[in-house]
């Protein structure tokens, strides 16, 4: 007799922070559970594991909502936090306290449709991705202002810190499972989670689809305020690492040598041209302004990059992290079959509403 094999199918928790998301968490659950069900028929190594919706001090009825789609559904899990922490402690609280092998993070409003990610699947299918985000193919927010804010500042960042995956960050994401926890339980303070991910894995992708804010569309007040977005930048910022410090330690050495190749060019003037210095004092003093000044800003970089190594380990910063890639053969061997992911593509009856 041939050996049996049992294949354990690769569990999916979906973590959902909620502020204001009573019109929309039932719909959401609802779609959620149709991927489920489309995943079931496609006979995909995927298995919703459960839907963790976060109460982040909801202003309006989610957070009773979320307990009543508890107590209807088993696949839901309620959580509240004690008080408005923001959206990504929400995130990272649903994160630590989920259990599947891999993580999606999505937004409660609809904007991030669940259908779409079989798509986030199947680049983890090519490239053997340990994160990837979902990018916009246009404008999210419907406003113009804030949109080329976000962008221009992560550009900024991305540029200053040398981490290429800024411009990736989104909330819509498909997490490993054993990083998304790590980096979360990892995460200090003022530390910028999708920041933290990037210390963990550097196998990061996006995958470009069309999103939209409905809380926009709709007439919604969005829950960052001005701020707020200013405290979310002031973290990203925080959590990029020193290579700006070396940059500016950098310029310091430059300005050091070259005041002092300047300084030893004007003494052989002064003793083999001695005519040639018309002014004598100006350029000495300004040589020597050079070199303090360049000798000033080298020893504040290293001093600040001394400092920020020691805030990158209070925010959580590992040394090295172990993971198990196994399991991506079975996600490989689905994408490469286009009549199983086409049939999970047919959509189901929506079991809930």
């Amino acid at each position: 007799m041939g050996k049996v094999v049992i294949v354990t199918p690769i569990s999916v928790s979906f973590v959902v922070p909620v502020y204001s998301g009573q019109k929309y968490l039932r719909s959401l659950v609802a779609e959620i559970e149709t991927l489920g069900a489309q995943w079931s028929a496609s006979n995909a190594p995927f298995e919703v594991r459960e839907i963790c919706l976060v109460d982040d001090n909801a202003i309006d009825g989610s957070g009773e909502l979320i307990d009543t789609l508890a107590a209807e559904n088993p696949l839901v899990r309620a959580f509240h936090l004690s008080r408005n922490f923001g959206q990504h402690p929400a995130t990272m609280a649903g994160i630590i306290r989920s259990t599947g092998d891999w993580i999606v993070t999505l937004d409660e409003d609809l904007q991030h449709p669940p259908s779409s990610v079989n798509d986030l699947f199947r680049k983890v299918a090519e490239r053997g991705s340990d994160i990837v985000y979902a990018n916009a193919e246009s404008a999210v927010h419907q406003s113009l202002i804030r949109d080329l804010g976000s962008r221009g500042y992560k550009a900024f960042v991305e540029r200053a810190s040398g981490n290429p995956n800024i411009r990736m960050f989104n909330s819509f994401r498909l997490l490993r499972g054993e990083i998304a926890r790590a980096a979360a339980a990892a995460c200090g303070h003022d530390t910028y989670f999708d920041m933290a991910l990037s210390w963990f894995t550097q196998r990061v992708d996006i995958v470009s689809m069309r999103l939209k804010d409905e809380r926009f569309i709709q007439g919604k007040v969005s829950g960052y305020r001005f701020s707020k977005l200013v405290s979310h930048a002031r973290r990203m910022i925080m959590s990029a690492g020193a290579k700006p410090l070396r940059l500016a330690g950098f310029f310091g050495v430059l300005f050091s040598v070259a005041a002092l190749v300047g300084g030893a060019a004007l003494v052989l003037v002064h003793f083999i041209f001695p005519s040639a210095v018309e002014a004598k004092g100006w350029t000495s003093l300004i040589l020597a302004i050079v070199l303090f000044g360049g000798l000033t800003m080298m020893l504040i970089a290293v001093v600040l990059e001394f400092l920020s190594v020691l805030v990158l380990r209070a925010h959580g910063k590992p040394l090295f992290f172990l993971i198990d890639r196994s399991s991506d053969e079975a996600i490989k061997r689905y994408f490469s079959n286009p009549e199983k992911v086409a049939k999970a593509q047919v959509r189901l009856p929506t079991q809930r509403v």
